[in-house]
């Protein structure tokens, strides 16, 4: 079995549950949906574009010890937002948000260990279709939520918002804020997990 194959057939086992009876509406995809304890100290927001090298690498190599040492301590809650780089990558992520809020996280961490299958497959809307079939996603529900164009707009104006508010240029950013504040220190790039550390004992003091 080969590495995308594989990864598919997880992805069939986390969200083997995830089907819908019926569409959220836009706004309700295009909320924030915290991982981690939602009166956290600490928030953690992640700007991210699922076809982003650099972020695929945080998710796999940083974010385990955040998550082990101070998301499930209830330290810091992580909330991602979407920066999509490319057709592509937006396609991706309005159909990450056409999923259950709570099999969302999953639905992520499944794009971004299959990235080089979908964002470099030569039709990419295709192989993402065929991971949203696995994830309980019919074919007309994932045709239904990629040409919905208020959900399109809708993460276009979250992209340009962290643009003006953030000055968010590339991917990963992310900001690191006390408690629900939306102020916060900036950190750029996929740092390793000291630099993290470090910022979130100075946001707890």
């Amino acid at each position: 079995m080969n590495r995308f194959a594989a990864l598919a057939a997880a992805a069939a086992m986390l969200f083997s549950a995830c089907s819908q009876a019926e569409p959220m509406s836009t706004e309700e995809a295009l909320k924030d949906y915290p991982i981690g304890n939602k009166d956290a100290p600490v928030t953690l927001i992640e700007y991210s574009s699922l076809s982003c090298p650099h972020c695929a690498e945080f998710h796999a190599k940083t974010l385990p010890e955040i998550k082990k040492n101070y998301i499930d301590t209830g330290k810091v809650k992580l909330i991602i937002r979407d920066f999509p780089l490319g057709g592509p990558a937006y396609a991706a992520a309005m159909m990450a948000r056409c999923t259950k809020p709570e099999r969302r996280a999953q639905f992520i961490e499944v794009l971004f260990k299959n990235q080089d299958g979908w964002s470099k497959a030569q039709d990419p809307k295709a192989a993402l279709a065929r991971i949203g079939k696995l994830g309980g996603l019919s074919q007309a529900e994932f045709d239904r939520c990629t040409s919905d164009q208020a959900l399109f707009e809708g993460i276009k104006k979250l992209q340009l918002e962290a643009q003006q508010k953030y000055d968010v240029n590339a991917t990963p950013t992310f900001i690191v804020a006390k408690g629900n504040s939306s102020e916060g220190e900036t950190i750029s790039g996929a740092q390793p997990y000291e630099v993290f550390e470090k910022a979130f004992a100075k946001a707890l003091q």
